[in-house]
């Protein structure tokens, strides 16, 4: 008998980090091989990413590719640099045509979009969003580690417009007596400025997992992550934020420091979000670190072409 994993689609993924590149074959959601490249320049890396994909591809034919990348990302299908990096803070890759390098390595349909909208479209699909098997109508996925990201999954499609979410420049209201100025090069105090990895090391003075949990200056940091998280629920209802990436999931006492907020700083404004009911609502990804790579699968999975419910 033939199982219904053997009949699913090969895809193929690519999720690119600022530090790394997954590059990934599925058979469906099930993960058959990955290679990590370390990002470098982009003809490098890119070019390496590439290769592994035509490989594979000399081996066995894929349905679909999902590009699941850093950003800022042009995304309009429209525009004449549709899936190249726009202007970014990493060095030598503004202008870098993603899309280009790694959908003319292979000969099926593919798609591109931010790494946080693919991690959102995975915990719809997968995580979070589908713990009931009946998917959520409207979901956040943010990432607090080197930077800070967001991505929505809205009936089952990621967040367009005129770009895509940049939730990390969002100028949110400073806690009473934080005098911390914010490290982002464009906006010094927005909320990437003032909780990401970097922000939290030169406001500390060491790494965030070697800052002790009592140190009163964590009421600053939650306080923001709190209002970014405010924010969102009062701007696009989501039913739930999820917060990944190495500071978002790497400590537990601060997440419960964002929750006790949150519910302050709302003061019962939004009757969903309650003491009782907000850590549901506020809570790390169900898929763990692997959100990110399950990401790229759930975007070629979206392809029309390969549609399906596996």
């Amino acid at each position: 008998m033939t199982s219904a994993s053997s009949l699913s689609p090969l895809l193929a993924g690519v999720e690119l980090g600022g530090t790394k590149v997954v590059v990934l074959r599925a058979r469906g959601r099930d993960i058959l091989d990955r290679v990590t490249i370390p990002t470098t320049t982009p003809d490098e890396t890119l070019g390496r990413a590439a290769d592994q994909l035509r490989q594979w591809q000399g081996e066995a034919a894929f349905a679909a590719l999902g590009i699941a990348s850093f950003g800022p990302l042009r995304l309009d299908r429209a525009a004449p640099d549709f899936g190249h990096m726009l202007p970014t803070p990493k060095p030598g890759w503004s202008g870098a045509d993603i899309y280009g390098a790694l959908a003319g390595a292979l000969s099926c349909p593919a798609a591109i979009d931010t790494d946080v909208n693919g991690a959102a479209l995975a915990e719809l699909r997968w995580g979070a969003g589908n713990e009931d098997g009946e998917a959520s109508d409207c979901l956040c996925y943010l990432t607090i580690g080197t930077g800070l990201g967001g991505g929505f999954a809205f009936h089952g499609r990621p967040l367009h417009g005129a770009m895509h979410p940049e939730m990390g420049h969002i100028l949110t209201r400073r806690a009473p007596g934080d005098d911390f100025a914010g490290v982002c090069p464009f906006h010094s105090d927005c909320i990437e400025g003032l909780v990401s990895g970097p922000a939290l090391a030169q406001r500390f003075g060491a790494p965030g997992d070697q800052i002790d949990p009592h140190d009163p200056r964590w009421d600053h940091v939650a306080h923001d992550i709190a209002q970014l998280v405010g924010t969102i629920l009062l701007t696009t209802a989501a039913r739930q934020v999820l917060i990944g990436g190495g500071v978002g999931m790497g400590r537990a006492d601060l997440l419960d420091r964002v929750r006790h907020m949150l519910v302050d700083q709302l003061a019962g404004y939004l009757p969903f979000v309650t003491a009782q009911s907000v850590a549901t609502i506020v809570r790390p990804p169900v898929l763990g670190d692997q959100a990110g790579p399950m990401g790229t699968i759930a975007l070629a999975l979206a392809l029309d072409a390969c549609a399906t419910t596996d």
